[in-house]
């Protein structure tokens, strides 16, 4: 609309320029005398003007004429493809004219106009490949769908083409939601071009949606071979597939299938902490406690996790508190200064009822880092020292409204996930949870697991600590029923 108001403007500034200048030529007096075989002729300037124009476009339309006299003089020579020369050069160049015109208006934005010289240009060229595709793309800048999926599958018959159809038709079903189709389409454009990044995304990414861990390490091995993915994220991103692969040979019941692809998925990637909890676990129903303690003391001393502390608690479940506190010395005497090593420790010697050592293995955490679970440990404490009971209902409240503690949480959209998948629930991207603190703002309600001790002893734990633990799940419920409300 602007550029149409533009032009019309420009127009009657030229009309105007040219009455004004020829009102000065008529003002103008005096002229020029042509003398041509004893005939005199006296011309006024703005004869003298328009003459000069006439010879112009004389001398134009003499070469124009001169051009077709020679296609003319060709054909009548035996150039059987002279004259249809002649007219498909002026076709031609009107073709690109408007094709070039189509592609200017497509890249500022003018589906419409751009729409229009793609016709335009498709009357005048023999170029589908070309005008088709113009076509398309400004029929989806227009929102026609429609015409543009026409226009992709027309794409689709020429094999110089196939590939750009079967991509554009592939971005339209995912814009559309149908991702059965556009995974399809996916494996379809990645058969014609394997190379091809863009592709290798979109499809990684619908494979891990739909949970095709198997096809998405093939998809991440065509990456790595192509360039387009470091070795190092190659690695981690196939062990998370492995895992997964793993999870779900596991729910179908293929347990010596499933410990293999953990133990693969850990040897992979072994600060992965999900795949070392679960090549852990393998070991342990394959009665190797060795092996299993060896996965998980040497994950710890990458990254301290409480799942590590879980799954190292189950090589050993019906051991006492103090053999428990014992053998858990190989976890704890790495990275001792680690807050999740202090609260182990103390989770360790609270269930062994030393509330003394409980409260030295905390440290200064109580003032520096006070987290829910902190806070809650530091009431089961003073509930086991005998520390009356207001004191302790305070520590209590202070844990209910404390900082939450770590979470799984997506890098890419900061959404807190209740545990480790491989790609975020919220946002679908693939490897972006980590285990960090939560962003400031968010709801300080903590969850079971920061309220409650670890390692307590299953066999026979002693009345103090249950009763602090029976304590903080009534608290809890409150709370979780006035948020309800």
């Amino acid at each position: 609309m602007l550029w149409s108001l533009i032009k019309i403007l420009l127009f009657i500034a030229v009309v105007i320029g040219f009455t004004y200048g020829a009102t000065q030529l008529m003002e103008v007096s005096g002229g020029a005398t042509v003398t041509m075989a004893g005939t005199e002729l006296t011309l006024t300037p703005i004869q003298l003007a328009f003459g000069l124009a006439a010879l112009v476009f004389l001398v134009w339309l003499g070469l124009k004429l001169l051009t077709f006299l020679v296609a003319t003089f060709k054909f009548l020579n035996g150039d059987e493809t002279a004259i249809s020369r002649y007219f498909e050069r002026n076709r031609e160049r009107r073709g690109y004219e408007a094709l070039s015109e189509g592609m200017m208006a497509l890249a500022s934005g003018e589906g419409h106009l751009a729409l229009t010289k793609a016709a335009r240009a498709e009357r005048y060229l023999n170029e589908p490949q070309l005008t088709t595709l113009l076509t398309a793309q400004a029929a989806e800048m227009t929102g026609d769908g429609k015409k543009a999926e026409q226009s992709y599958r027309q794409l689709l018959e020429d094999d110089k083409t196939r590939f750009v159809g079967v991509r554009g038709i592939m971005k339209q079903k995912l814009e559309e939601g149908d991702t059965d189709t556009a995974m399809a389409l996916a494996q379809k454009a990645f058969a014609l071009k394997p190379r091809h990044e863009e592709t290798q995304d979109i499809l990684l990414q619908l494979q891990a949606e739909k949970q095709d861990w198997t096809g998405a390490r093939e998809t991440l091995n065509a990456k790595l071979k192509s360039g387009s993915l470091p070795r190092d994220v190659h690695r981690r991103r196939d062990a998370i597939f492995a895992l997964s692969s793993a999870k779900d040979v596991m729910d179908e019941g293929k347990d010596i299938e499933a410990r293999e692809m953990a133990i693969e998925a850990n040897r992979l990637s072994p600060d992965l902490i999900p795949a070392a909890v679960l090549a852990a676990e393998g070991y342990i129903e394959n009665e190797k406690p060795k092996n299993a303690a060896r996965i998980l003391t040497k994950a710890w001393g990458v990254e301290p996790h409480p799942d590590l502390a879980a799954a190292f608690a189950k090589i050993e479940p019906e051991e006492t508190a103090q053999a428990r506190l014992k053998r858990f010395r190989a976890l704890t005497k790495q990275k001792p200064d680690h807050p999740e090593t202090k609260l182990l420790l103390a989770e360790l010697n609270l269930s062994a009822e030393d509330f003394p050592a409980a409260r030295k293995a905390l440290g200064d955490l109580v003032e520096t880092d006070p987290t829910a679970r902190v806070l809650t440990i530091m009431a089961a404490i003073e509930r086991g020292e005998g520390t009356d009971e207001p004191v302790v209902r305070d520590w209590l409240a202070k844990a209910l409204s404390a900082p939450r503690s770590e979470q799984w949480i997506c890098d890419n959209c900061q959404h807190i996930n209740l545990a480790w998948t491989p790609t975020c629930s919220n946002c679908s991207s693939i490897d972006t949870l980590t285990w960090r603190r939560p962003p400031e703002g968010v709801a300080a309600m903590p969850t079971g697991t920061e309220m409650l001790p670890l390692l307590v002893d299953p066999i026979k734990p002693e009345r103090g600590v249950v009763e602090v633990i029976e304590k903080v799940e009534v608290v809890t419920d409150i709370a979780d029923g006035e948020k309800t409300s």
